[in-house]
């Protein structure tokens, strides 16, 4: 994607109108919000927390065999932040927006 096109996404995510139009679930969509609910429940449980204690421990191998690819550790890390700090960082933008 060109940056242009990223930027306006993310203008677009962060206007206040957009943040207001998801406080309520549509009507019919309770299946669908209870299925996301436990697939937030599996990726930041135990499933995340095991994949993540293997993606830092191959990166630790590979600086002790000095094989480091820096940008895989650097791309491991940011992930790893991403994923376990989705919900601060999405409580945020909210907060921002409201």
């Amino acid at each position: 994607m060109h940056w242009i096109s990223r930027l306006s996404i993310a203008a677009f995510a962060l206007m206040p109108g957009a943040a207001f139009a998801q406080q309520a679930d549509p009507q019919g969509s309770g299946p669908i919000v209870a299925a996301l609910a436990w697939l937030q429940g599996t990726l930041l449980g135990n499933v995340a927390t095991a994949i993540a204690v293997m993606a830092v421990a191959a990166v630790g191998f590979m600086m002790l065999t000095g094989r480091m690819n820096w940008r895989f550790g650097a791309t491991v890390i940011i992930g790893l932040f991403i994923l376990f700090g989705a919900s601060t960082i999405v409580a945020g933008i909210q907060g921002a927006a409201g």
